[in-house]
């Protein structure tokens, strides 16, 4: 093994460390304007992009997130009127989750707000290079799991 690539890829990882507290944070920031936090902006996004409304444990896998956190998330949701909960036919003990139009309003808000933010964030950056990011990021998180 490559003592360059070893010592790079460490600073990447932990590059990705302080980024993910620095992306909660502003996460937090933004989400905080719709009375949420990252972690439920989070699964809430997960159940809007789902295909068909999922599982407590299918958004953990997805996310690659603790189900008991993604239970706490959901929890709150629901209490907040977000997200409600309807029968799974494939797991009569594990129901699935579907917006509410009060998270589907909050969701919609948020993904303007976020897509204002993330421009200003790339601003000047190559697609070339943000698509380089994001593909080696994939790869990684994909040998981890």
């Amino acid at each position: 093994m490559s003592e360059g690539r070893v010592a790079t890829a460490t600073d990447l990882v932990l590059d990705v460390f302080r980024i993910n507290g620095l992306l909660l944070a502003a996460g937090d920031d933004l989400a905080g304007r719709e009375g949420l936090t990252s972690a439920r902006w989070q699964v809430l996004g997960a159940v809007a992009l789902a295909d068909c409304p999922p599982s407590v444990p299918q958004v953990a896998r997805r996310m690659g997130l603790k189900r008991q956190s993604v239970q706490q998330s959901v929890n709150r949701l629901v209490a907040d009127g977000m997200l409600v909960a309807g029968p799974n036919a494939a797991h009569r003990r594990s129901p699935v989750f579907a917006l509410t139009e009060r998270g589907a309003t909050a969701y919609a808000q948020l993904s303007g707000d976020q897509e204002a933010w993330i421009g200003r964030l790339t601003d000047g950056l190559s697609v070339a290079d943000l698509a380089v990011a994001s593909r080696v990021l994939r790869e990684i998180a994909g040998r981890l799991a």
